[in-house]
């Protein structure tokens, strides 16, 4: 038979222990479900202002960083403007390889993100603006980043917009709450 004390040690660690695996499962990245305030995965897309490196083995004139431009393309040697926008990063390797598949006999292509494009948050924080993006950001860090919540913020709320959605949504404000780049996030006002 088992002490008072231990069995209340054993449930005080089981409860930690599922709250550390529900955090864990949070941070997955993620991205708005339906409208119903709830996330599901997602596979990030490149934007305007997001910055790449490209490598094509053994084409040291042809590797380099690169930033997808404001019309959502690259200028990229030998094969000129190239559509990012819009594609996951093996998409846009896929196309770039198909591309250079003119020019060069089987191309190795490499792609990856270095730099984000930046988020933008307004309403009632510190200092409303944009930031860089930084990978796993939630909507708490990126109150953080602008300075905290100011005394009318609805601590229970959040509004985004995506960057490849024309419409903000309402949802739950949690610690996990996930920001994309390129994201809105508005904090609203309370109500008294």
């Amino acid at each position: 038979m088992t002490s008072p004390i231990w069995h209340t040690r054993r449930t005080l660690l089981r409860t930690l222990a599922f709250g550390a695996g529900a955090s864990v499962l949070g941070a997955c990245a993620t991205a708005p479900g339906a409208g119903d305030g709830t996330w599901t995965p997602v596979e990030y897309r490149l934007g305007p202002a997001d910055q790449i490196r490209i490598t094509v083995f053994n084409e040291p004139g042809l590797t380099g960083p690169f930033v997808v431009g404001a019309q959502g393309t690259i200028a990229y040697p030998l094969v000129g403007d190239v559509r990012a926008a819009g594609l996951t990063v093996p998409e846009f390797a896929d196309s770039l390889r198909e591309a250079l598949q003119q020019y060069i006999r089987a191309p190795n292509v490499s792609v990856e993100v270095t730099n984000y494009r930046p988020f933008f948050i307004l309403g009632e924080v510190t200092r409303p603006g944009s930031y860089p993006y930084v990978v796993d950001l939630t909507v708490m860090n990126a109150v953080a980043t602008a300075g905290g919540f100011t005394y009318r913020a609805n601590r229970g709320r959040v509004f985004i917009r995506h960057a490849n959605t024309g419409e903000e949504r309402p949802y739950d404000l949690t610690a996990t709450t996930p920001v994309m780049p390129g994201d809105t996030v508005r904090i609203g006002e309370r109500i008294f």
